[in-house]
């Protein structure tokens, strides 16, 4: 152990380390000090797993691979909160110690209190707190320090698709990755974007296996989630920004969680910089009643749905009740990925669907 200033730091090897620290780059020795008395989200503390799951036991490493999280592994990962409908809710402790017992919210290495967890799953893998990871000074370190600097405003640039959804798990990121393929396949330089969520590569990886030329999400913002932030708008349009030095002809930007919930999603939908640059807008939804909610919920927003897809269009049933009885185009991605894109062309000949309210 040595001693920098005031505060300890101990040097401890580890075995496993979450993507949500990606930004920092991270080895597996790390100095840490012993106690924060004010931590944050995107703080990055090490732990020992104390328990296993069956159900949600893997980490995401930095590589994009999952690696099952073993009793007694040493991980790394940054404090965040969590407010998943189908998976676990958490918080950032409001203080943290070695020793203390916190929780993996998500397979990113998403880590808090656990306040509880859907039904289908089992318990949170319990993690007992080794120490907070620090830099020389004894500092914590925060995926902020490395983060791309919010934007008050948004610069010209390429259309934007915007896919979002009833909730997580209605098919946005499915709608989103086929757009990107389909666009890549017809000779346009497509980036991707994340913009609301919790921490996890899984989805711009999968983004730029399907073409894209660039991807980027609210992680490279310093944010492991976008639960409780006031306001998204600016890390938004920071994402949009840094793609768009790129060139590309389209941006298709996901909107993790739904339009209803935690993450903030509300601060982008009814932010006007993002709405005039906004081309196209594609709703996901599970089934009819959602997207009937779905209309209506973004009618009040003055927002208008140009493109139906997610699970309701799976069978082709569904596809034409949208269709006849709602009145909207729907394409579905993983029957018809070419005709989802071609309603897309359509769409961005045309001037931007989203009118807000003034």
């Amino acid at each position: 152990m040595s001693e920098f200033g005031i505060k300890q730091i101990e040097i401890i090897e580890v075995d496993k380390i979450g993507s949500s620290t990606a930004p920092l780059g991270l080895g597996k020795t790390l100095p840490v000090i012993g106690s924060h008395s004010n931590p944050a989200a995107g703080d990055v503390v090490v732990a020992r797993a104390l328990s296993e799951s069956v159900t949600y036991g893997n980490l995401e490493l930095p590589s994009g691979r999952l690696a099952k999280v073993n009793k007694g592994d040493i991980l790394v990962g940054v404090l965040g909160t969590r407010r998943a409908l189908k998976g676990f809710v958490g918080d950032v402790p409001a203080s943290v110690k070695k020793g203390d017992r916190l929780s993996l919210l998500n397979m990113g290495g998403v880590i808090g209190v656990c306040k509880g967890h859907h039904s289908s799953f089992s318990d949170a893998i319990d993690l007992e707190v080794c120490g907070i990871v620090a830099d020389s000074n004894g500092e914590p370190v925060n995926i902020g320090q490395v983060a791309l600097p919010k934007a008050d405003h948004l610069q010209a640039g390429a259309p934007v698709v915007i896919v979002a959804g009833t909730c997580m798990n209605s098919g946005k990121t499915v709608a989103a990755t086929e757009i990107i393929k389909q666009a890549s396949h017809a000779g346009l330089k497509v980036a991707g974007a994340k913009l609301s969520g919790v921490a996890c590569l899984r989805d711009t990886l999968n983004m730029e296996d399907h073409g894209a030329i660039a991807t980027a999400s609210f992680l490279d913002c310093g944010l492991p989630s976008t639960a409780g932030v006031p306001d998204l708008a600016p890390s938004a349009k920071a994402i949009l920004n840094h793609l768009n030095t790129f060139e590309p002809d389209l941006i298709v930007a996901e909107l993790g969680d739904g339009i209803i919930g935690g993450y903030s999603v509300d601060s982008i939908l009814t932010d006007h910089e993002i709405a005039d640059a906004t081309s196209v807008f594609v709703f996901c939804a599970s089934d009819y009643v959602g997207v009937i909610g779905g209309v209506e919920v973004l009618r009040h927003k003055g927002i208008t749905i140009d493109i139906v897809a997610g699970s309701v269009t799976d069978a082709q049933m569904g596809q034409d009740f949208v269709q006849n009885e709602i009145g909207l185009p729907a394409g579905n991605a993983r029957r018809d990925g070419e005709r989802l894109f071609d309603l897309i062309q359509a769409a961005i000949a045309l001037p931007s669907k989203i009118k807000l309210a003034a």
